[in-house]
């Protein structure tokens, strides 16, 4: 078996509670994108709605449905995925920060919505710096 200095057992159980965080995390945003997508404006909600609501709103569930399926393609390499990674976290941040707006202008929306802004300004970029403290770690192990 290899120590955690020299590589090999730092990569497979240092990342695992990653991948599985990814893994587990992504489920909100690939199930909220496919639920909008399928749903529409009803998803949040929303009776009677209008074409054009209806269109723009299954547009950004698809946008939200790809970044979990992007963030899930990552997990089998994420501890060398950095750039990705925040990409992605970048992405998921702006979005919140436009949440954030909406709260600001209207109030608060509902607890799922609530939810959904702690996940996208707190849950994804602390796992972004996760991955971030984890690739320096490898990297300090590989080189000795």
């Amino acid at each position: 078996m290899t120590s955690l200095r020299t590589g090999p057992v730092l990569t497979f159980s240092a990342k695992t509670p990653l991948q599985i965080t990814v893994a587990l995390g992504g489920l909100v945003p690939v199930g909220a994108g496919l639920a909008g997508i399928i749903l529409g404006p009803a998803m949040a909600g929303r009776g009677a709605v209008d074409a054009s609501l209806d269109s723009h709103f299954s547009y950004l569930s698809g946008l939200l449905l790809a970044v979990g399926l992007a963030f899930w393609g990552l997990i089998p390499g994420i501890e060398r995925r950095g750039h990705q990674v925040r990409l992605l976290t970048w992405l998921v941040m702006v979005g919140g920060l436009g949440r954030l707006v909406s709260l600001r202008r209207v109030g608060p929306p509902d607890s799922a919505m609530q939810a959904a802004l702690i996940m996208e300004l707190v849950v994804t970029p602390a796992i972004c710096l996760w991955q971030w403290r984890l690739a320096g770690a490898l990297t300090r192990a590989e080189q000795g």
